[in-house]
Order: structure tokens, then sequence, then C-alpha cells
């Protein structure tokens, strides 16, 4: 016989709060902070106060007597967490140690620990890093037949890279490999089965990678609805910022952490979804609403960076995408200057405009670290590089290391050095131990030959010189002199021809096979071959990058600080802002970029990395594109600004006229 349970209510003591909500937050913030229980999604637009929307969200709770233990703040860096996590401790007083908050692979780590073996694992599993990775994955493609040694098979970071990509996206192996990788089509079958031997691999050693954080999570809770139930229990609130960031595993551990009490809030902006290369989902917050009835949606529209200039012109950008939640950044800033349009003569013009500029915005008192130059992809950066090398304007790049100090960049450059001086030991050993099955002691042997030749261009292929290379490697050792031949034999020694010689040798197979992103560094090594058609003369171009190398490659006093102009790639910029920002290389094909052609959805989030560019910018933003492009022939082609530009109205911006003085 069911008998009627008494109930009994429990008096939660919650901590001290004295917290003026209103004073603190402006109207649509404090809306989405007191926001009632269930589904929420907040549309905080760019510089409206994300951060302060979740860290008095979670206060709130708090102050409504919820335990620390019964939240969960899911971010995507610990930093962020952290932060946040401080700003809540400023704001009560309270032991916040049971509230649980971190990366989802922070997450997933900690429940993982203690139900691993409900999966088949250890809980005192290893987690392997990249490095282990990537070890453990070219032994298992040796297991299964494929040797990654050999040029026509992916080392294991373009495994990893691909692998990674189809379980975060939930597509098979071959499909990945289309979209990472698509030079290896022909021989997914393979990758497939040294992906399924480092999975197996991974079991038997009782090892973790980092995509298992999330995917062995995202399993733990679908298989095991009692494991499930108990953390819905115990976290009746779930925080997760950057929603439009996650991916179709983050999306669907959010659901099955929540889905019973539904008590989700969900922070981002769509109009800042610009991951999906690495497999973020942009119908995550798109469909949040649909996928939670009843769903409450906030928008924060209020901007204290920048100037109404400069959201003005952001609106305008924005406006233009399709799907979207409609939301107006609104100025809290006093007007300033109007965004400034510079067309250049060329990509040398363009460098010395930003680096002029940065010059005089020095002089007039803003702090070279309140100074950015942006751009769609990291070889843009390559001439920006050298002129400010040149006038001595110290930088820092973090989309990357420095151009010139880039491992392929260096490879190519050593090509041509061994062409010049055919003496350079540094330059031969590090192009021979590029070749597959060659190590640093076949190199040594090699060059020790080499280097009493009279002349070791023409003796290359030479038996004596031979002999040391592994006969696995002869194929390889043979395409290597057939180059070498072809360079020597050139006449002029034009810098750009030699360069395309290397393009078009087996050194292509080799970046294929070693590198995840190929076509970057293919990018990277023809703006390279562009800048080298200024030059007619071999030893005067090496000259010139040797002389730009030393500039750069200056070392800082130790416990010497020093304020820098920051270049990044505007992916790397999101979530970052300066005073003033140059955005270059603005031209059809280069930002929006080619690849984004026939695909609205790419061309979608092409705008939306456009507009996180613009409003990284507080005062004083530049736009510039190059009108004419020199060829890696030496012949100028026309370029067309970018759409994104040509869609505004001139209103938007003013045109800067340069002239010679």
């Amino acid at each position: 016989m069911n008998q009627e349970k008494k109930k009994y209510g429990l008096k939660r003591s919650a901590p001290r709060v004295e917290i003026d909500y209103e004073k603190e937050l402006n109207p649509q913030q404090l809306s989405a902070v007191l926001a009632p229980d269930g589904p929420a999604l907040v549309i905080a637009g760019a510089g409206s106060g994300k951060t302060r929307i979740v860290t008095y969200r979670v206060a709130h709770l708090l102050q409504r007597g919820v335990r620390p233990e019964e939240i969960l703040l899911l971010t995507f860096t610990k930093k962020a967490a952290e932060e946040m996590l401080r700003r809540v401790g400023d704001l009560v007083s309270a032991d916040l140690s049971g509230l649980w908050g971190g990366t989802f692979h922070h997450i997933g780590n900690r429940v993982l620990r203690r139900h691993a073996e409900l999966l088949g694992y250890r809980n005192n599993y290893t987690i392997l890093d990249r490095e282990d990775s990537r070890v453990l994955i070219e032994a298992a493609a040796r297991e299964t037949g494929s040797d990654p040694r050999d040029k026509h098979f992916p080392k294991g970071r373009v495994l990893l890279e691909i692998v990674g990509y189809g379980r975060n996206t939930g597509i098979d192996v071959s499909e990945a490999v289309e979209v990472k990788a698509p030079h290896f089509s022909g021989i997914a079958d393979r990758i497939e089965r040294a992906a399924q031997r480092y999975s197996r691999r991974k079991r038997e050693l009782n090892y973790l990678d980092f995509d298992d954080l999330l995917l062995l999570l995202e399993e733990l809770l679908s298989r095991h609805p009692e494991v499930s139930e108990l953390y819905r229990r115990r976290f009746k609130h779930i925080l997760v910022d950057e929603y439009q960031d996650t991916n179709i595993v983050q999306a669907r551990i959010v659901e099955l952490f929540g889905g019973g009490h539904r008590n989700i809030m969900v922070v981002g902006d769509d109009s800042q979804s610009i991951y999906s290369f690495r497999g973020a989902l942009f119908r995550n917050i798109r469909e949040f609403p649909r996928q939670y009835p009843g769903c409450r949606v906030f928008t924060v529209e209020t901007n204290y960076r920048s100037t109404p200039e400069i959201l003005s012109f952001a609106n305008r950008v924005i406006e233009r995408v399709e799907d979207s939640y409609s939301k107006t950044l609104r100025p809290v800033k006093k007007p300033g200057a109007l965004p400034a349009l510079v067309r250049t003569g060329n990509v040398y013009e363009q460098a010395d405009f930003v680096a002029q500029r940065i010059s005089e915005l020095i002089d007039e008192g803003v702090n070279p670290s309140e100074i950015a130059v942006l751009y769609r992809a990291h070889y843009h950066s390559m001439e920006v590089q050298m002129e400010l090398a040149r006038r001595e304007i110290p930088f820092t790049v973090r989309s990357g290391i420095r151009f010139f100090e880039q491992a392929h960049i260096k490879d190519v450059i050593s090509y041509l050095k061994v062409i010049d001086n055919p003496r350079d030991e540094i330059a031969w050993k590090r192009i021979i131990v590029r070749l597959p099955r060659v190590g640093p002691r076949t190199a040594e042997k090699i060059w020790a030959v080499l280097r009493d030749l009279p002349d070791p261009l023409a003796g290359l292929d030479s038996p004596p010189v031979s002999a040391p290379v592994p006969s696995r490697a002869r194929e390889a050792w043979s395409g290597f002199c057939r180059t070498i031949r072809r360079m020597s034999k050139l006449v002029p020694r034009r810098p750009a021809d030699l360069i395309g010689v290397v393009l078009e040798s087996d050194y292509d197979d080799y970046l294929q096979s070693e590198f995840a992103n190929y076509e970057r560094r293919l990018d990277d090594l023809l703006q390279l071959a562009r800048y080298a058609a200024r030059y007619e003369d071999l030893e005067q171009y090496l000259d010139e990058l040797a002389m730009i190398g030393g500039l750069v490659a200056e070392d800082i006093e130790p416990g010497e600080r020093r304020e820098m102009v920051v270049l990044s790639t505007v992916h790397q910029a999101k979530g970052l802002e300066w005073d003033a920002v140059f955005m270059i290389w603005l031209a059809e094909g280069k930002f929006p970029a080619a690849a984004s052609y026939g695909d609205d959805a790419a061309l979608e989030e092409e705008r939306r990395l456009f507009y996180v560019a613009a409003t990284r910018c507080r005062s004083e933003l530049y736009l510039l594109y190059p009108f004419l492009l020199r060829q890696r022939s030496g012949e100028e082609s026309l370029q067309n600004p970018s759409r994104f530009l040509s869609e505004l109205p001139p209103s938007s911006y003013e045109e800067w006229e340069i002239y010679d003085i």
C-alpha cells in the first residue's frame, strides 16, 4: 500500500550578499541575471559585459539559497573559469570550493575519475598529451601496415587532426579526411584502420587522450542513466559560457547534465561563431530555444568598448548576416573618428602605411600594446612584420611564430642557401634531414663526404655521397638530387624561380604528410615566392632576409618588459580589444577567403569573422587593402576590395588617399 509521504521544508542558509543589482547592472543585464528558473539564452553582443552577467547570475543564485555544489559553470578556458569564480568570490562571502567550474574537458576528467570503470577503463587512467598521442597513433599506423615515415602517408600530428575532427563532429574518418586533408582521400581506409587500432591501444593501455575526456563523458552519461541522474540531482543550475563555440558533443553533455530540471543558462553571441574548423556547431546556439521549449531569450546590446562610429560600422556589417538573432550594439562612449578606409598601391605600401601610422600613434602617446594588426591568415602579416622590424617597432605575433622563424619557411630558404653557398653546412643538414627515413646521423655522414667535394652541387648524386643513404630512402634521395640539380642549372638564379622549383618538388609531399595545416603553410610559401619576385639577385635576397631576421631576433634584456604591438589572426584575437586596430588584406579572395566561395554557410562565417575583427577596436579602426598584387611570375594583378567593404554605405567610413611626401 502506497503511503503518502510527509513533506518537510529545508531552509537553506544563504550567504550574506549585499548587492544592489539595479545599480551594478544595466536593465538588459539585470533581466538576464534575475531570470527565473528554466532554460535561458543570453545573446550578449561584443563588449556588452558577458562575464559580468555570468558572475552576477552565480551570485544571485547563491543569494537565493542555491548551494555552491549545486552549480556547474562550463567555460572554454581555464583562465575564464578562474576569473569568473574570483569575481563571484569578491561579490559574496561564501565558501565556493564546492562549486564546479572549469572547461568541458576539466569537468569531464573530474567525472570520469569517479566512473571510468563503467566504460572499461581503470580510474587511474593516464591522460596523453599531444606528443604522447602522436607517438601512439604512429605506432598504431605501423601495426596496421602503414608507415608514417612514408611520404605518402600522414604523420602523427595530421592523423590526430583528422581523427579528432571526426570524433568531435560526429562524422566518420573518411568524411573527416575529405574536410581536413583531402589530398589523402585515396588512402582513407588505411587512415581508418590506424584510427581503430589507436583506439584499441588506448583502451589496452588505460590511456585517454584529450578528445576522450569529452566523448567518454558523453558515453558515460548516455549509457548509464544512474550516473546522469546522480549529476542532474547534484547540479541544479548549469551555466555555459561562449555557447556559440560548442560542438555537437558538448551540446549533448549540457543536455545530459541538465535535461531533467532544465535550469540551463547559456551565454554567447551567435554573431561571433567563427570556429567551425574546430568542429563548433553554429546551430547549437541558433536552435537552443527550439531544443528547450519555454526558453527565455535575453539580448544584451549596450557596448562599453567602442565609439559610436565603430559600432555603427559593426552593426552595418552584422545586419547582413542571415539567420541571426536581431541585435543592435548601442554605445556608451563619446563620439570619435570614423573608420578609415585606405587603398594602397600594393602590399608593401600597405605595410608602409601600417608601420608609419603605428609610429605616429606611439608618438601621440598610445601604448604599443594597445595597437593591433589583424588579418585573415597568418601569411598576410609577412610584409608588415618586415616593415615593423626595419623601423625597430617592437611587436609580438599571436597568430603563430614570426614569419621567417617558421619551420617550412626556413626549410625553403635553406634550399636557396645551398645554391648560393654550396658549403653552408647548416642549410644542407636541415634539408637533408627532411627526407623520409633520413635522420640526423645519416645527414651527418652525407655532409662529411659532401664537404670535401670540389663542387658539392655537382657531386651530390655521386656514389660516395649517396652511400650512407638507407636503401628505403634511395627514391626520396634521387628526387632530392633532381631538385637541387634543377635549381643549380637555373640562369639567372631568380629567387622566385628557385622557390618555384622547391614547391614543385617532393618537398610538397613532406608538407602534406607532416602538417595538418598544409594549405596554410603552402600559402605561406606562395607569399614568400611573391615577395621574392621583387629580387633578381639571389644573394641580395638572402642578405635582405638575414638582415630582417637579425632585427627580429634581437634579444630583450632579462627582466626587461617591453610594450609591443600585437599581430594576430582574427581567430586568435577573439575576446581581446585594443585602442587602435589595423585590418589588412581586405581584398576579395583574402577576406573573405577564396575557399568560402560557393558555400553559403562558410561565407556567412567569414562575415561574422569580419564583424569580430571590427569589434576588437575601441577608438581608431583602419581598413586596408592593396590594389595590386605581384604574382610569383613577377606580373601584377588587380585586387577588388572585400565584398564586406563594398556592401557598406560610404557613410560608414572615410576614405584616406595616400600620396608621397
